[in-house]
C-alpha cells in the first residue's frame, strides 16, 4: 500500500512535537498505531499495568518538563479506569495529551461491546474532549488539542482515534504545533494602581502557587515579598514557587478547611494573589475570607480563576514573570524611605518569629518510629540535588523539617485529591533526568492504588526510589474525623473500622520484590540507616517499607470485619 495511514501519521506529529514518551496501556482497538511504533525508534512506549498509573506517570513527567506529555488510554473500561487520575491531573494542570480509539466511525450506531460516548466521559476531567470524524483532518485535530493542552492555563485533553480513520492513507503534512505566547503584560496604569496599594499597605500578603512556579517568576515573586516585607503563603501548588527556609514563607493554607485558612487570609490590610485561585478546600468558608476593607490584587493567566468565589478589587489576566517583574519596578520606585523601614522591620520580625520556632526534639531511639527518624538520616545521605515526589500526606510535615523545598523542579507535592500519584509521579520525573537521585514518598492506602507501578519502574529501568509511608490507616481521614467530631461537639471515641489498614498487614517489601523491585521493611530506628544506604546505593529501583506509629486495631478488625 502507497503511502502512509494515520496510525504512520499520528506518531510523527507527536515527534514533531517532541513527544518522545507515550505513557500508556494498550487495547485490541489501539493495535494499528501501537504496531506503527515499532517503526520509529525515537518513540518510547512506557508500558504500565493500569490506566490510572499510565496517567499519574505522564503527570509526574510534565510537571517536570513543563511540557505537552503523551498517554494512551483503551476505549470505555480503560478511560473509565483513568477519570479519577485525569482529575487530579486537570486541578494541577498537567498538560498531558490523552489518545484512546474506539472500533471505528462505521460501528458507532451499532451501540456494540465497550461502545459509549467516550467524549463525553472525558470532558468533565479534561481541558478539551473532542473526536475525530475524518482523515482528512486527523493531525489538524491533534495540533489542536496539543495546543490548548499546552496554553495557559495547561491542562489535559482527549481525543479519540476512531480506528477506521486510522487505518485510512493520510496525506496531512506534519509539521510541529504552534503554541501561542503568553508573555502578556498588565497596563501601566494597572501596575502603578498595584504597586500605589501595596507600598502604602501596613500588612501585606501574598498568595501564590504553580502559576508562578511555572512561568519562572520565582525570585520575582521573592523580589516582590522583599520589598514589602510581606508574608507568603502557597495555596493550591504541586511546586516549588519559593525557598521554603525564607523568612517570609509562612507556609500553605490547606486544602480542607475554610476554618483554618481564614487566619491567613483575613490579616492583610492589602493581597496580592498571583499564579494560583482563592481558595482550594473541600469544606471552604462560604462567607468573605479577607479583612473588611482590605484590597484585594489577582493576576493569573487563568482569567476564569480570578474573582470566581471571592471579590477582587483590581485583576489581571497576564502572566506571573512579568507581572512581579513590573510591579517590583514600580515598587522600587514608589516606596518611601519610611516603606522601605516599615518593610525592613516586618521581615526582621518575621525573621525572629521563624527562627524562634523550636522544632521538636528528636525522637529517642527507643520511641515508637516516625518519619522525623527516618527523615533526619535521609537528609544526611541524599545527594543535594535529590528530587522528591511528596504524596507522604499526613508524614509530610516530619520530611519537609529535614528536606525542605527550596528549588523549582526539585521538590513535588500531591495535588488534586486523587491518591496514589506519589510512587508512577516519581518514575515520571525520574524518566526526565536519569542522573538525579529522586524518591517518591505514598502512604499504605495511595500507595495500594497503583503498586503495580514498581514493575513498570523495572521493566523501563528507571531507577527511582520509593518508601511507602507504612502506618496502617488511613491517617488523613482519622485525622479529619477528628475534626468533624470538635466541630459537633461530638465526643472523641474509636475511628471507623473502615480508616483502618491494619488487618491483615501489608508486606510491601515483599509486594515490590514479587515485581523485581528490591526493598527492605523498617520497623526500628537502628534499622534506617543500612536501609538508606542500600537504597541510595545504585541506580536501580528499590523501596522501604517504613512502618510507622499509627492508631490501628488489628485485633478489632479480625474480629468485626471477619465475617
Amino acid at each position: 500500500m502507497a503511502g502512509k495511514t494515520g496510525n504512520q501519521k499520528i506518531i510523527e506529529q507527536f515527534l514533531a512535537d517532541g513527544m518522545t514518551h507515550m505513557f500508556g496501556n494498550p487495547g485490541t482497538v489501539e493495535q494499528g498505531f501501537l504496531d506503527a511504533v515499532s517503526e520509529y525508534p525515537d518513540m518510547k512506549y512506557i508500558l504500565t499495568l493500569q490506566e490510572s498509573i499510565a496517567v499519574m506517570m505522564a503527570d509526574g513527567y510534565a510537571r517536570a518538563t513543563q511540557k505537552p506529555t503523551l498517554v494512551q488510554l483503551h476505549s470505555s473500561p480503560g478511560i473509565g479506569n483513568a477519570v479519577g487520575a485525569l482529575y487530579q491531573a486537570k486541578r494541577g494542570h498537567a498538560p498531558l495529551v490523552v489518545i484512546g480509539a474506539d472500533a471505528g466511525l462505521q460501528y458507532m450506531n451499532m451501540d456494540a461491546q465497550m461502545a459509549n460516548d467516550l467524549v463525553a466521559m472525558m470532558q468533565p476531567v479534561t481541558k478539551y474532549a473532542t473526536l475525530v470524524h475524518s482523515s482528512k483532518s486527523l493531525l489538524r485535530t491533534l495540533r489542536r488539542a496539543i495546543k490548548i493542552a499546552a496554553t495557559p492555563p495547561m491542562g489535559p485533553v482527549y481525543v479519540c482515534l476512531p480506528m477506521d480513520v486510522l487505518d485510512e492513507l493520510n496525506d496531512e503534512p506534519v509539521f510541529p504545533t504552534s503554541l501561542p505566547s503568553t508573555r502578556v503584560a498588565p497596563e501601566a496604569e494597572l501596575i502603578e494602581q498595584a504597586a500605589e496599594w501595596l507600598a502604602a499597605a501596613e500588612t501585606p500578603v501574598l498568595f501564590a502557587g504553580d502559576g508562578v512556579a511555572y512561568s519562572g517568576a520565582n525570585a520575582e515573586l521573592t523580589r516582590v515579598a522583599e520589598l514589602l516585607g510581606a508574608k507568603v503563603y502557597g495555596v493550591d501548588f504541586g511546586d516549588v514557587f519559593m525557598d521554603n527556609t525564607h523568612p517570609l514563607y509562612q507556609g500553605t493554607t490547606g486544602h480542607m478547611f475554610g476554618h483554618y485558612s481564614y487566619p491567613m487570609t483575613s490579616q492583610g490590610d492589602v493581597n496580592l494573589i498571583v499564579g494560583t485561585y482563592m481558595v482550594p478546600e473541600v469544606f471552604p468558608r462560604l462567607d468573605d475570607i479577607y479583612k473588611a476593607g482590605s484590597k484585594v490584587i489577582h493576576m493569573d493567566l487563568d482569567g476564569y480563576e480570578i474573582a470566581k468565589n471571592h471579590r477582587v478589587d483590581l485583576g489581571v489576566v497576564s502572566d506571573p514573570k512579568r507581572s512581579l517583574q513590573l510591579l517590583a519596578d514600580a515598587l522600587e520606585r514608589r516606596l518611601s524611605p519610611e516603606q522601605r523601614q516599615a518593610a525592613t522591620e516586618r521581615i526582621r520580625q518575621l525573621s525572629e518569629a521563624k527562627a524562634g520556632k523550636v522544632a521538636p526534639a528528636p525522637p529517642a531511639e527507643g520511641s515508637a518510629l516516625t518519619m522525623e527518624h527516618f527523615a533526619e538520616v535521609l537528609a544526611r545521605y541524599v545527594p543535594s540535588d535529590v528530587v522528591i515526589f511528596d504524596e507522604a500526606l499526613t508524614s509530610s510535615p516530619g520530611l519537609q523539617r529535614f528536606i525542605p523545598p527550596q528549588q523549582p523542579g526539585s521538590y513535588f507535592i500531591t495535588r488534586g485529591g486523587s491518591l496514589g500519584v506519589g510512587f508512577p509521579g516519581a518514575i515520571g520525573v525520574k524518566m526526565v533526568d536519569p542522573s538525579k537521585t529522586v524518591i517518591g514518598f505514598s502512604g499504605d492506602g495511595g500507595s495500594m492504588y497503583t503498586i503495580q507501578t514498581l514493575w513498570s519502574a523495572v521493566r523501563h529501568k528507571t531507577g527511582a526510589k520509593f518508601v511507602v509511608c507504612n502506618n496502617g490507616s488511613y491517617k488523613l481521614l482519622q485525622l479529619n474525623i477528628s475534626q468533624y467530631w470538635k466541630e459537633r461537639t461530638i465526643a472523641e471515641h474509636a475511628f471507623p473500622l473502615s480508616f483502618d489498614l491494619s488487618y491483615p498487614a501489608i508486606q510491601f517489601d515483599q509486594l515490590a520484590r514479587a515485581m523485581g523491585v528490591d526493598a527492605v521493611r523498617v520497623e526500628k530506628v537502628e534499622e534506617i540507616q543500612p536501609a538508606i544506604e542500600r537504597m541510595l546505593a545504585d541506580d536501580k529501583p528499590f523501596l522501604i517499607d517504613l512502618v510507622l506509629a499509627g492508631a490501628s486495631n488489628p485485633d478489632l478488625v479480625s474480629v468485626a470485619c471477619g465475617q
